[in-house]
């Protein structure tokens, strides 16, 4: 699924180069909300395309220019597939190979990127107006049934693992699962090894009782990094309330997705994003709500090839069970009134015109995601 979606990505980026002067990349055309400079902003779900314009310096220029105009100073890249049963040393060897491309690709560009490895490495990259690449995994396929590999993923500069796609792994039962068995015995030790080496355990896409039982399971905080409100649209890729609380009671934060998880019927626009912000701070308090977009940096530029391919991928989707029959193949993986890079300025500037403090909304914008990443990694 994740290869699907990085093409669309590059497929709506792929005209972008022309564009970097547009008000499209920036602030200057959206609502502004005055403290974002002085905020550290992290999307706990989302990247950037670079390693697929290696040969391309226009594409690249457009996207360190998105990357720079989004504010952000953090946000969790995916470095190994999602949803795919790798569990050999294949998936060992791509993953290394992905992640050294990804440390490559970052060296090259110092004065717009950052590794992040420490809690301090978020603080220099917000002084010093970086992205700071948090490398993380969407499932723990690529650990095999080697739980020393875990060490080895840290050395890398992974720092956050999920522990299930949608689908059953060795760890547990992934949100797609009608059996919702939860976590297995070897899930738990690879809980306890996570704890162990200080990487952050994230349980999105799990199960309910995968979900339930990782919250108890880990010693330290948890995230769940993006995600919807089940009791707003009651879908199995959604968590709820029960699990947002536990998740809270232990100090964890959930991060708000921007996919059509958020309804079950339209297209979701920034309103439905408010909503499910606005429902999990009242189940589980301002400390522990965040933003997970799922979606790239840079806008996407909504060409009728991009518009072709993505009602394909969507009909995919949908005949694959990830959307409900009977949903408009026209939904996008992304917000249409907030397909700009500065999205969450213009977020932060709508939640400040419905009433929420300049203090709540830095800490959902990335705060309580910082705050976590810093117990966790020390």
């Amino acid at each position: 699924m994740i290869g699907r979606r990085r093409f669309l990505a590059v497929s709506g980026l792929a005209v972008l180069g022309a564009a970097i002067g547009s008000p499209r990349l920036g602030a200057a055309a959206s609502p502004r909300w005055r403290p974002y400079r002085d905020t550290m902003a992290i999307d706990g779900a989302g990247g950037i395309s670079l390693i697929y314009f290696e040969d391309d310096p226009a594409a690249v220029a457009a996207e360190l220019a998105a990357a720079r105009a989004s504010g952000l100073s953090g946000v969790l890249l995916t470095v190994a597939p999602s949803g795919q049963f790798w569990f050999g040393d294949a998936a060992l060897e791509s993953t290394k190979s992905n992640i050294a491309k990804w440390q490559s690709t970052i060296a090259a560009h110092p004065d717009a990127l950052l590794l992040v490895r420490v809690a301090a490495d978020l603080q220099r990259a917000h002084r010093g107006r970086r992205l700071g690449m948090i490398f993380g995994f969407q499932g723990t396929e690529p650990i095999g049934e080697d739980l020393d590999r875990i060490g080895l993923f840290r050395q890398l500069g992974v720092r956050v693992i999920q522990l299930t796609h949608n689908r059953r792994n060795l760890v547990g039962d992934g949100c797609m699962e009608p059996g919702n068995a939860g976590l297995s015995n070897f899930g738990r030790q690879v809980i306890e090894r996570l704890n162990a080496e200080r990487i952050v355990v994230d349980l999105s896409h799990g199960a309910q009782r995968t979900i339930s039982e990782g919250i108890a399971a880990s010693r330290a905080p948890v995230l769940i990094s993006h995600t919807g409100c089940r009791a707003l649209a009651d879908l199995p890729r959604n968590v709820a309330d029960a699990e947002l609380r536990a998740m809270a009671d232990r100090g964890g934060v959930v991060g708000i997705i921007f996919w059509p998880y958020l309804r079950t019927d339209t297209q979701p626009m920034a309103i439905d994003v408010i909503r499910h912000i606005e429902h999990a701070v009242k189940v589980c308090g301002e400390d522990h709500v965040g933003i997970g977009t799922d979606a790239s940096v840079s806008p996407i530029e909504r060409t009728p090839d991009f518009e072709k391919e993505n009602r394909e991928y969507i009909a995919q989707m949908t005949a694959d069970g990830i959307f409900a029959k009977g949903r408009t193949r026209d939904l996008y993986l992304f917000i249409p009134d907030l397909n700009m890079a500065n999205r969450f300025e213009v977020l932060a500037a709508m939640l400040s015109a419905r009433g929420h403090a300049d203090a709540r909304i830095a800490k959902i914008l990335g705060g309580n995601f910082a705050r976590v990443m810093g117990e966790v990694w020390g």
